[in-house]
């Protein structure tokens, strides 16, 4: 079993191998000696380094309080979220899996070794509570090449206790630049041990980015983003991280839609059979999440009713509901991350990223290409628009507002791919078209929950439970729908009125 724990820390580098006093840093009661420990750790990565690149690092360490297996992931500057399992001799099969994304086929190999000898102290205040640990350590590090080389020096931490207050890290580095320690320039030992220990004949240098330029520039970057976004989500799904499933849902339909509002400058013929890809991908996600919405939905709804218009039990039936379409998901979900299909999408991806298949248009200015297509998506959306609010309420309708809200997301989504190159019209085109997505999404959620209610509500009729509670909520989310279809034709007026591509 893997625990993770929020690391927030700070590395400096010192001439002086020594630690300067602490015991006048604001809150510090006493500074414990807490001994000197010896640590061994090995570091893997494939052999072309794609953990190191994502600033993930995976290692094997004996030695210490916390001997086992690490896997930390890059948070913000300073901050990293750390996965230990325990020691063992070959990668825990729960470990493995949160780098399957990065790592795929790919052999994983002892890259860097390093000797610490760590002296800690324990920063406390006055109740005993521990605010910090600071280390010193000493750092052998020797590269498992059979050309590596080796590298020491001595490297200071100060690791924020467990629930601490990141603010109290400002205070003791106060105190450190002030007795002249400075900050480390690499962002871990792992970084500073591979720019040290790599002949410099080997050492790579990173091209240095490129401001967009061209519309083929504006396209890629967003694509390229999406395809990044999908990859970091993949272990934040597998644990079933808050709000990580719909981020990389949005992320699939994200590039799905730039494959198509963009379909001047990427070969379609390329790019439209990823898309299918990306809509299964999309699909599997979207199993649990669509559940979600609706069990949120009512959740809130019955938590707004007062108790006058309770009737049975709904709660009891709602969490019965839910649990049915849970059973498992998450263990199905991991085995389409696992998939060779899954995996095939992610190669697929990053052919496409490193060797795109642009057309003539490609070449254009973003004022002319994707302004063009982004307009161009608008004017289809304006058509559904008009289509829906002149039919009469009901099925048709409903069907009319739904295939108009994805064609506001769609819109939506084109217009942030241009932002960058076309400037505020853009980015103003794609808030009004995220403001008017969320008012049809209303309408949509409302349709889908009525679909539950009537289903739900047969269930508790037939097991001899009163339906009266589940008439109540459907009429109010008829109501519901109705005010947007009220409301609708105003804010399309008002979207229409401030377009400016």
């Amino acid at each position: 079993m893997a625990d993770t724990k929020r690391e927030i820390e700070r590395k400096y580098e010192s001439e002086d191998s020594g630690l300067p006093d602490l015991t006048g840093v604001a809150g510090v009661e006493t500074v414990v000696d807490k001994g000197v420990a010896h640590l061994d750790a090995t570091y893997y990565d494939t052999p072309d380094e794609r953990l190191a690149a994502a600033a993930i690092t995976l290692r094997r360490r004996t030695g210490g309080s916390d001997a086992g297996w690490h896997l930390k992931f890059p948070v913000a500057p300073g901050v990293r979220d750390e996965i230990q399992a325990p020691l063992s001799d070959t990668l825990p099969r729960s470990l493995a899996g949160l780098i399957r994304s990065r790592v795929r086929d790919a052999e994983l190999l002892p890259v860097v070794r390093l000797l610490s000898d760590r002296d800690v102290r324990d920063l406390v205040d006055s109740e005993g509570r521990l605010l910090a640990e600071v280390s010193v350590d000493a750092v052998r590090a020797e590269r498992l090449t059979v050309d590596g080389g080796t590298a020491q020096w001595t490297e200071l931490e100060v690791e924020l206790a467990d629930g601490g207050d990141p603010a109290f890290l400002d205070k003791v580095d106060k105190r450190l630049r002030k007795a002249g320690v400075r900050p480390s320039k690499s962002a871990s030992k792992l970084a500073r041990a591979l720019a040290e220990t790599t002949p410099k004949k080997k050492r790579r240098k990173q091209p240095a980015a490129r401001e967009p330029v061209t519309a083929g520039d504006h396209v890629l970057a967003y694509v390229r983003e999406q395809r990044d976004a999908i990859v970091t989500l993949d272990p934040a799904v597998r644990q079933d991280t808050y709000d990580s499933v719909h981020r990389m849902r949005v992320a699939t339909r994200r590039m799905r839609s730039a494959f198509r509002s963009y379909g001047k400058v990427l070969d379609r013929t390329v790019t439209d059979p990823i898309g299918d890809e990306l809509k299964w991908l999309a699909g599997e996600l979207g199993v649990d999440r669509d559940a979600e919405v609706l069990t949120e939905r009512l959740t809130a709804a019955l938590d707004e009713l007062p108790r006058t218009l309770f009737s049975g039990p709904i709660r009891t039936r709602l969490r019965t509901w839910t649990h049915a379409r849970r059973g498992g998901s998450r263990r199905r979900l991991t085995g389409v991350l696992d998939s060779k299909r899954y995996l095939a999408l992610l190669d697929a991806l990053d052919a496409l990223v490193d060797d795109p298949p642009l057309l003539e248009a490609a070449a254009g200015q973003p004022e002319k290409v994707i302004a063009k297509a982004v307009r161009k998506d608008f004017r289809k959306l304006s058509g559904l628009v008009e289509q829906a609010v002149a039919l009469e309420p009901g099925q048709d309708r409903d069907l009319a507002l739904h295939e108009a809200r994805k064609k506001a997301k769609r819109t939506r989504y084109s217009a942030e791919a241009a932002a960058p190159g076309l400037g505020s019209p853009a980015s103003a085109l794609a808030k009004s078209m995220k403001s008017l997505q969320s008012l049809l999404g209303d309408h949509q959620d409302s349709v889908m929950t009525r679909q539950t209610l009537r289903e739900l509500s047969a269930v508790a009729h037939a097991a001899g439970e009163s339906s009266f509670t589940y008439g109540v909520l459907y009429g109010r989310e008829e109501a519901t729908a109705a005010a947007v279809e009220r409301d609708l034709p105003g804010a399309w007026q008002e979207v229409k009125g401030g377009m400016q591509v």
